[in-house]
């Protein structure tokens, strides 16, 4: 292919954190003509799983295989030039017109299995789907992809034809790459489960956040009854219509106490602090075996009904694998949640490089005394709050942390 005329594809940086992505399919083949803004390839990142579209076009030359794992900027194909052969590079399957129609497999092909993506693998893993049962996939070549996976979710797992050979066995003392190795041992039987790109990067910087970051905490608890009251009478004005959530109340307090305490709303970069402009809370979404944190932006200036319309829309597309890069940047706070799985508190790690973190507990009822000593209902949530003591102190956290209690306890500052 001539190049002097080519456009280099480059592994593009999908996330603020992402430094290195997985080609997980090309979704066009080797020498196909490409159109500019077409679909041309789906990215596993740190974040999530995106699919890029081309910025050129022309003939398609891939420079990376399907499952190769580069570093952001990383030249993986060319546009324009010359045709380009319809060959694979090295480690790229070979497209095939039908499975059925290869030759029966020698010795040295012993445990061969149909070409598939590393996300379409995970997927039939944890939904008990053979790979071989899935037949021919709809990707490139006849590859099983996301899609193919999904459509049999739910479908008992077939047996692998008898003429599929099985594996050999691996040499006493050694497992078979990518083999899933059954260890017997006095724990009873166990199987390794490989950890997703995704999982692997927040284990990654969780540690590094632990070992790095001082971390302290401080804690309070809101009374929050009167929000209780507030979000039954805009449930009652709202009619069939969504309603805020308490979640949303929480954001919005939160928003507009980083927007008094600048500090809190910064980061600790290179021995400097960086107090943003913008006030962007991301919020911690569970799907998929991981943590998602999209971004509310300019939640301050928002009001309670936008904020909700904001989280309830992020957080849906991240449950169907739909979150775009952008939707996850930009974040100068995190608000993560777990009351409504009935923990009455939560410690969180900090996302580095934010100054802190806020964890949510449930709401409880408890008794306490009044005012004039007298016994009475109370209904209380537990706030902590995890911060970098390299940029917040005590005194400093305390004073921001009281201000988000104090208005989620006179909600109606929330509302104006």
């Amino acid at each position: 292919m001539s190049t002097a005329t080519a456009t280099e594809v480059l592994m593009p940086k999908l996330s603020d954190s992402m430094e290195e992505g997985t080609i997980l399919s090309w979704l066009v083949t080797q020498g196909a003509d490409v159109a500019s803004g077409q679909d041309l390839l789906e990215v596993e990142t740190d974040k999530a799983n995106m699919t890029v579209e081309a910025e050129g076009s022309g003939a398609l030359e891939i420079l990376v295989a399907e499952g190769e794992t580069v570093a952001v900027g990383t030249p993986i194909a060319r546009l324009g030039g010359e045709p380009v052969e319809p060959s694979v590079p090295t480690g790229l399957p070979t497209p095939e017109p039908a499975l059925a129609a290869e030759p029966a497999p020698s010795n040295g092909d012993a445990g061969r299995i149909r070409p598939s993506t590393p996300l379409a693998r995970r997927l039939a893993q944890a939904h008990g789907i053979s790979i071989e049962s899935i037949g021919a996939g709809s990707g490139v070549g006849g590859r099983i992809v996301k899609a193919d996976v999904l459509a049999a979710a739910g479908i008992e797992p077939t047996p692998a034809p008898e003429t599929t050979p099985a594996a050999a066995p691996a040499p006493q003392g050694n497992i078979g790459a990518g083999a899933a190795a059954k260890v017997e041992t006095a724990k009873g039987g166990s199987n390794t489960v490989p950890l997703s790109r995704l999982q692997s990067v927040i284990a990654r910087r969780m540690a590094e956040a632990k070992a790095t970051v001082p971390h302290f905490q401080v804690e309070t608890e809101a009374r929050m009854d009167a929000a209780i009251g507030l979000r039954a009478e805009l449930k009652r004005v709202a009619d069939e219509g969504p309603v805020p959530s308490f979640n949303d109340m929480i954001v919005r307090a939160t928003a507009l106490a980083l927007r008094e305490h600048p500090k809190a709303n910064g980061s600790y970069l290179d021995g400097a602090f960086e107090l943003h402009d913008r006030v962007n809370v991301g919020i911690a979404v569970a799907a998929q075996n991981a943590l998602v944190v999209p971004t509310i932006f300019d939640a301050d200036r928002k009001s309670l009904g936008e904020i909700g319309r904001d989280s309830r829309r992020l957080a849906a597309r991240v449950r169907a694998g739909e979150v775009t890069p952008p939707e996850l940047a930009g974040g100068t706070f995190t608000v993560s949640n777990l009351g409504m799985f009935g923990m009455t508190a939560i410690y969180p790690v900090i996302n580095p490089p934010q100054a802190a973190i806020l964890g949510i507990g449930k709401t409880r009822a408890v008794l306490q005394r009044g005012a004039d000593g007298e016994i009475e209902d109370a209904s209380l949530m537990t706030l902590t709050l995890s911060c970098d003591h390299r940029i917040l102190y005590g005194a400093e956290a305390a004073e921001f942390l009281a201000a988000i209690r104090d208005l989620l306890e006179s909600p109606l500052r929330v509302v104006l």
